[in-house]
């Protein structure tokens, strides 16, 4: 409907006019309609009432005392000892 209105007015105007909802385009007409003939009673569900437990659960996680420290030579990845194959293996 922007594209439409821009053909024939400014944009200023064109994107007032697309919005204003006075000037309504033919999809816009047809929506309405379908909104108005849809029944209300069928859009609303009925609320159910959640029964759920009825007491209060505790969840204890237990802590360690203390966490171990990581020394950061201890930290040093592994290099391979040796270096891969050259040619690659073939598949078979």
């Amino acid at each position: 409907m922007l594209v439409d209105n821009l053909t024939t007015t400014s944009f200023s105007t064109a994107v007032q006019r697309t919005f204003d909802g006075k000037h309504p385009c033919a999809l816009c007409k047809v929506v309405a309609e379908g909104t108005k003939s849809e029944k209300k009673s069928d859009l609303l569900l009925p609320l159910k009432k959640f029964e759920g437990l009825s007491q209060t659960v505790a969840v204890i996680v237990p802590l360690p005392a203390s966490f171990p420290r990581i020394q950061a030579g201890e930290a040093v990845l592994e290099t391979l000892a040796h270096a891969p194959p050259t040619p690659p293996p073939r598949a078979a």
